[in-house]
């Protein structure tokens, strides 16, 4: 009997519409980074497929509960800041206004997937639209906001940024990894403020205590990493593994079942 494979909804990155553009005559695109489809396709037990959705001008006809209704669970990737006003702030700097459209877009996916008990992972920009989702709030910018904070992002060497992560004890992640600390890569400059109701720490920046992970509290798997398990390349053997965090997203899908 073959193993159970499951579908496995990703939320789709956006590139709006930019006259200036060369590529696709600046027309508006929605993709998936090949390194989120293959640290996915490396479980056979998943199929991931991209989650589409109608420009904002356009009528949506396939709607956040259609998708959710035919699939298995959601993994929200990274990608461009949330907008601030997203959750109740306005932009302290233009370069911050991030997308709404997107934010709109996913918000509706998080709550149709959640409302059915399918699992959901947030990676980077993924794990801050889980905790504004919930009710909580971002820092816009972690450098100009926390006072004595990391670089955690630095667009010259991008995916080799690391430092450290401590794992909360008796944690979700704690359990998977089975230390109580590793070194992850940074690719970001916002992250979580206010922690949203029923999210609890998993994980965080001892040098600035930046908040790296979250977990929901409630009756299905909701997890959010700040940082890229799929941007990990073999070379970069002193960090985290990959697997036990897209293992322990199976094992939610398998408990929670097909459908």
């Amino acid at each position: 009997m073959s193993e159970k494979r499951f579908q496995v909804g990703v939320s789709a990155a956006w590139m709006h519409a930019d006259p200036g553009r060369r590529v696709f005559d600046g027309r508006s695109l929605l993709f998936v980074e090949h390194s989120m489809a293959e640290w996915l396709l490396a479980e056979p037990a998943m199929i991931p497929l991209m989650v589409p959705w109608p420009r904002p001008e356009q009528p949506v006809e396939a709607s956040a509960e259609v998708f959710a209704d035919v699939l298995d669970g959601l993994v929200l990737q990274g990608g461009a800041d949330m907008a601030p006003q997203s959750y109740g702030q306005e932009p302290l700097r233009q370069e911050w206004s991030g997308d709404p459209d997107r934010d709109e877009y996913e918000l509706a996916l998080v709550k149709a997937f959640v409302h059915r008990g399918k699992p959901v992972l947030g990676i980077c920009r993924g794990h801050q639209v889980l905790n504004v989702a919930f009710g909580g709030t971002l820092y816009q910018d972690i450098q100009t906001q926390v006072q004595g904070s990391l670089a955690h992002r630095d667009g010259d060497v991008y995916h080799d940024n690391t430092h450290g992560v401590v794992f909360v004890e008796g944690s979700t992640l704690a359990e998977i990894y089975g230390v109580g600390w590793g070194l992850i890569n940074s690719v970001h400059h916002q992250a979580v403020k206010d922690l949203a109701p029923g999210m609890v720490v998993e994980a965080w920046s001892p040098e600035d205590d930046v908040v790296e992970a979250i977990r929901w509290e409630g009756d299905s798997f909701v997890m959010g990493v700040q940082w890229h398990p799929e941007f990990q390349e073999p070379r970069q053997s002193d960090l985290l593994p990959t697997e036990p965090l897209r293992d322990l997203f199976l094992t939610a899908l398998r408990n929670r079942g097909p459908g």
